[in-house]
């Protein structure tokens, strides 16, 4: 065997071992099943599962296909490489080298291959200790995810909003969708400290504020995690408007509780009481499948009730923007001076940071 025919090989065991880590064999199923359903003539009678479905198809092929296209490339790699052609080797190298380029482009997403990472993503945002400097950190929080969604040209939606009467906002709710969205942003969950110099009191003191952050897998279709609605309470009740100024007239907000485990979610973004109903449901399953994921649990009846890494702890990552500025992550050890940057969406370097010590776990 030659160099160029050992370094082929050598590409092909890395090809090879990153799609059986990525169970690209068991998606392209996946896949192949959902084409199957979207090829049924009466598939858009039901509009809003066939967009369900639609997105599930996008998500796949997106992951699927860089891995599709690598390996076909280096089985025709092999075929040629052994031919005695100096013009012919020459266009081997280049297309080798270029498909060494794409592995190590896509290598992160050996990370990335957790039952939901492909998936969309919720993000939640709630205000903790800190009075109005919490309120207003949620609010900065919403923005930078916000500014990243933008800058990955990723979609983002406004779930659900509370604000606070006098600054920042009490909680909220988001969609980010797109490419690996829950993967990339599985990392920020947990609390998130801020040190500043406080501009909601008069001795503009330096004060500490927290927000937690939860993000979870969205799970669109009832399919992907059954519930028994014998599990679940729902209550019915009048949503207050925007920062609690104004009610509306009818009994439109939904809080509905898993009970076994005690989950709640509340819904009043001034839908109808059905809208709400729905997207109520769908955090709960999402809220249930990240759950799932913390607890190893492979079944719902085997989850206990949110773990103690979900709820108010030890903060994860610390922003002080005085008497000196940083933004340190205290897992991965990651830190920058660009406060600023990262407040305005900068957040791949923290991201393939987390990414990375997942990646060192599994091997």
């Amino acid at each position: 065997m030659n160099d160029l025919e050992q370094a082929i090989s050598e590409l092909k065991w890395a090809v090879d071992d990153a799609t059986a880590r990525l169970n690209i064999k068991s998606q392209t199923a996946e896949l192949a099943a959902l084409e199957e359903q979207m090829s049924k003539p009466n598939f858009w009678d039901d509009a809003n599962k066939a967009q369900t479905l639609s997105k599930r198809h996008a998500q796949l092929k997106a992951a699927i296909e860089p891995w599709v296209e690598l390996s076909k490339e280096v089985v025709e790699l092999q075929e040629f490489a052994s031919m005695d052609d100096d013009a012919l080797t020459a266009e081997i190298k280049q297309r080798l080298n270029r498909a060494q380029k794409s592995l190590d482009e896509h290598k992160s997403e050996l990370s990335l291959s957790g039952k939901y990472d492909a998936y969309d993503a919720i993000v939640n945002i709630h205000a903790g200790a800190g009075g109005l400097d919490a309120q207003d950190w949620a609010q900065m929080l919403m923005k930078m995810y916000a500014k990243w969604a933008d800058k990955e040209e990723l979609s983002l939606e406004v779930i659900d909003e509370s604000t606070g009467e006098e600054a920042g906002i009490k909680n909220a709710s988001i969609s980010i969708g797109g490419r690996f969205a829950y993967g990339r942003l599985k990392g920020e969950h947990g609390v998130h400290r801020l040190v500043r110099m406080s501009p909601f009191n008069s001795a503009n003191s330096r004060e500490t504020s927290f927000a937690q952050v939860e993000v979870l897998p969205q799970i669109d279709e009832p399919s992907e995690l059954e519930l028994d609605e014998k599990d679940l309470k729902i209550d019915v009740y009048r949503a207050g408007g925007r920062g609690g100024q104004s009610v509306n007239t009818t009994d439109s907000a939904v809080r509905i509780t898993h009970v076994p485990t005690g989950i709640s979610v509340a819904i009043q973004n001034e839908r109808s009481q059905l809208q709400n109903k729905e997207t109520a449901l769908k955090l709960i399953r999402s809220k249930l499948a990240q759950l799932a994921v913390e607890q190893h649990a492979d079944a719902l009846s085997k989850i206990k009730g949110p773990s103690k890494e979900a709820a108010w702890g030890n903060q994860i990552r610390s922003y002080v923007l005085h008497p000196y500025t940083m933004v340190k992550d205290n897992r991965t050890k990651f830190q920058t001076s660009d406060v600023d940057g990262v407040l305005g969406g900068d957040l791949n370097e923290f991201i393939e940071a987390y990414l990375a010590t997942l990646l060192g776990d599994s091997n």
